[in-house]
């Protein structure tokens, strides 16, 4: 570099991940091998956010800024020869969003370093990325326990004729999942056609939204699960399960020209049936049992006030006169049992199914009930090896945790290193334990598992209880 041997900057404790309200602070290092004539010693923090209309373009047609510091080190006058450091301290504003990268537009975080030098001499200048995360917690999500449900009904035509219709219904069983979760989906199907349907797909998807003068939609297929058709005239029952990949959360909060969106979207191939269960993915995991304990209290309460408006009407109704009491009527002859069996107040075991139909709630004479098999699980739009993930990768709730033998290549990982999420999106990267520099987040996405090969998850049976009311 001629005079200039040494010109980085370095941040404290090599940290690179911090959140909206933290001070990020380092130091820029040089080394002169002769003395330099400088004008000023400048470092800036800044951090945007620029979106555009082409694929990996930074030519930003809208850009948005969130904060730009700029701190002078030195002023005019010269630079003596040898190792010098100067310290810098930023704030982060507490209303900047969390980094992103997709492939319309990013969220850049970064630090610069400049050496301007007198007329005619080169200047110098350097740049440092840092990341920020700004957590989603999911209990702060209204009705986020509640499932996500949806249902559609369309005429299944057949060579142009009319056969008859076919209804889809699916549910989820929650709103709100962070990454490494799984997603319970149940989907109904009734046949009410004279031909068979095509096979049902489930879809993972993320739609990435980019706010220019005309708004450009990224959608793509996370992960998906296909089932079995059903045959004319029957209703089947399809449950499956997704596991949720290292994503980017669902909310860009602080951040108006992008706009992250999850949904889980069914589809029958033949007729065209489809619909759509909007979820949200975040960073901090659902805590069932706070919801659980609040809506108990509500009930409580709720139960309260019903028992003290009873009492007042007990003791309203207790100060009109009464009637003369009547007498009590004979008992009424007690019938003889037929047999020993017939005497029994409660059955010793189920009782038997006499009608096949019957079976899942249908009446005879009607549509049987049947499960649907799956077909295949697939991870679309993924490539090149895999890349040890980190078991905190997936979610910052306690109490979840992962296998930590995800290694391959011969890669050591930290296990306690930074959060990262894939190429959907993310820009927070992995690296391992001895890097300096953040690694691009090539990690591919995590394949769910092929239950077809495996007994595992099976549902435990019905209790006895449980298959009287049945």
């Amino acid at each position: 570099m001629g005079k200039l041997q040494e010109f980085e900057l370095t941040f404290d404790s090599n940290k690179i991940v911090y959140s909206p309200g933290e001070s990020i602070s380092g130091t820029l290092k040089i080394k002169l091998a002769q003395s330099l004539q400088c004008k000023a010693i400048k470092v800036n923090c800044n951090g945007f956010c620029g979106i555009t209309t082409k694929v990996n373009d930074t030519a930003w047609q809208e850009e948005e800024q969130y904060f730009n510091s700029t701190v002078s080190m030195a002023d005019k006058g010269t630079l003596k020869q040898g190792d010098h450091s100067f310290p810098f301290k930023f704030l982060i504003p507490a209303s900047a969003p969390t980094s992103f990268e997709g492939n319309y537009g990013r969220i850049i975080y970064r630090v610069r370093a400049f050496v301007d030098t007198p007329r005619f001499s080169k200047d110098y200048k350097t740049e440092k990325p840092f990341y920020l995360l700004s957590l989603l917690n999911l209990n702060e999500v209204p009705d986020i326990l509640e499932p996500s449900s949806s249902a559609v009904t369309r005429q299944f035509t057949y060579l142009l004729v009319k056969t008859g219709t076919v209804v889809l219904r699916a549910q989820s069983d929650m709103k709100g999942y962070t990454p490494g979760q799984i997603i319970q989906l149940t989907a109904n199907i009734h046949n009410q056609s004279g031909k068979s349907t095509g096979t049902v797909v489930a879809s993972l998807m993320q739609r990435v939204t980019y706010e220019t003068k005309k708004p450009t939609h990224d959608v793509r297929t996370i992960a998906e699960v296909e089932g079995a058709g059903v045959k004319a005239g029957k209703e089947a029952e399809w449950k499956e399960k997704i596991i949720v990949p290292p994503l980017p959360q669902s909310s860009l909060i602080g951040c108006d020209l992008i706009k992250i969106e999850y949904y889980i979207k069914v589809s029958l191939k033949s007729p065209e049936v489809m619909l759509t269960l909007p979820i949200h993915i975040g960073n901090i995991s659902l805590d069932k049992k706070a919801h659980t304990s609040s809506k108990a209290a509500a009930s409580t309460s709720s139960a309260v006030k019903e028992t003290t408006t009873s009492a007042s009407a007990t003791t309203i109704t207790a100060t009109t006169p009464t009637l003369p009491p009547r007498p009590a009527p004979k008992p009424a002859p007690r019938a003889a049992p037929r047999s020993r069996v017939s005497s029994y107040i409660s059955p010793s075991a189920p009782p038997a199914e006499d009608h096949q139909g019957a079976v899942g709630g249908m009446s005879p004479g009607g549509p049987m009930s049947e499960a649907i098999p799956t077909k295949s699980h697939s991870q679309l739009g993924v490539s090149g090896p895999h890349a040890a993930v980190s078991p905190t990768a997936f979610s910052y709730a306690p109490g979840l945790t992962f296998p930590q033998n995800q290694r391959s290549n011969g890669s050591t990982a930290d296990s306690n290193g930074p959060l990262f999420c894939v190429s959907t999106g993310a820009t927070i990267p992995f690296f391992s334990e001895s890097s300096t520099t953040p690694m691009p987040a090539t990690c591919p996405l995590i394949l769910p598992p092929d239950y077809r090969n495996s007994a595992y998850p099976q549902e435990a049976p019905p209790s006895y209880d449980e298959s009287c009311n049945t």
